[in-house]
């Protein structure tokens, strides 16, 4: 079956701040050119991304300089969108969509846990604002209602342009079940769930790491849609002590997940600053130096 979207490494692009919690124009310009030498579906404004607490105006800017950047026939961005409401959803989306943009990765409203009945509504109230365009779910379970299989196969009938979902699930029976309910949607999963997903089918990959092992991470890609599993589930078990061994100075330090992304941008050799808005915590100096230490001690082939 011929999924709605295409199959794909995707890769997010932080946002780089400063001291007064300013946009660093050139530094996410150079984010996204390195990122841009390596892959070529990229998308801002994830939760990792801080698209939850970008006010409009910051959310317009940086827009404009994502399209600014990736506006190439070889690049497919993706646009975010996590916002309280519909309307203010459709309004950024907006925005965006007479930019250009036609691929946005929206989550549902997270005020309050959403019913049957409102999910369905939400969904096709805003992707059938914009018929022309494809929408990504991100499925997390911050916005307090995660679907499954049949809560796909629901949106599949119902909206012809819900085209994928961005999935970060580990259990195998939810995986399965998301790949048997919707085949016709392209699910993103992570380095954890992507090789069990490709044993259900087509499924993409959602690299947390792509931007600091690009080659390497292209090779699991690579392993995944060619069904390679003697080589594909042995560099699964590589790839994760090695994302371990990354990880490992910063535990027991309670930080959101954009703190761990902004340290993987900056050790790709982005000049990423490693604050986030507030009134959240980023990691300092010292902890970001010993993860990457531990790496190219442990494991100099993948920072090659």
């Amino acid at each position: 079956m011929t999924t709605r979207y295409p199959q794909a490494i995707l890769v997010s692009c932080e946002i780089p701040w400063d001291e007064n919690e300013e946009l660093l124009e050139g530094c996410f310009r150079q984010e996204i050119r390195a990122t841009l030498q390596h892959f070529n579906h990229l998308y801002i404004f994830g939760t990792a991304g801080e698209g939850y607490a970008v006010t409009l105006s910051q959310f317009q800017r940086i827009v404009r300089i994502f399209h600014e950047e990736t506006d190439r026939d070889d690049v497919f961005p993706m646009v975010g969108v996590i916002a309280m409401s519909t309307t203010q959803i459709v309004e950024r989306i907006g925005f965006a969509h007479e930019l250009g943009f036609r691929a946005f990765q929206i989550a549902l409203p997270s005020w309050g846990a959403v019913n049957d009945d409102e999910y369905l509504t939400f969904f096709k109230d805003v992707c059938g604002t914009f018929p022309d365009a494809k929408f990504i779910h991100y499925n997390l379970p911050r916005a307090k209602r995660v679907l499954l299989g049949p809560d796909y196969q629901r949106l599949v009938e119902a909206v012809p342009n819900l085209a994928g979902t961005k999935n970060c699930r580990t259990d195998i029976n939810d995986i399965l079940g998301i790949a048997t309910y919707s085949p016709e949607l392209q699910h993103f999963y992570g380095e954890h769930g992507f090789p069990h997903g490709c044993l259900f089918g087509e499924c993409s990959l959602l690299s947390s790491f792509g931007a600091m092992f690009p080659s390497k991470t292209k090779e699991f890609f690579h392993y995944g849609v060619t069904r390679q599993w003697d080589k594909l589930f042995p560099m699964q078990a590589e790839y994760l002590q090695v994302a371990n061994a990354f990880l490992a100075p910063a535990r027991g330090l309670e930080r959101i997940d954009g703190a761990y992304d902004k340290m993987i941008v900056r050790a790709s050799g982005v000049d990423m600053p490693l604050r986030l808005l507030s009134p959240y915590e980023g990691f300092d100096l010292e902890t970001f130096n010993a993860c990457v230490r531990a790496v190219r001690e442990r494991y100099p082939d993948w920072l090659g």
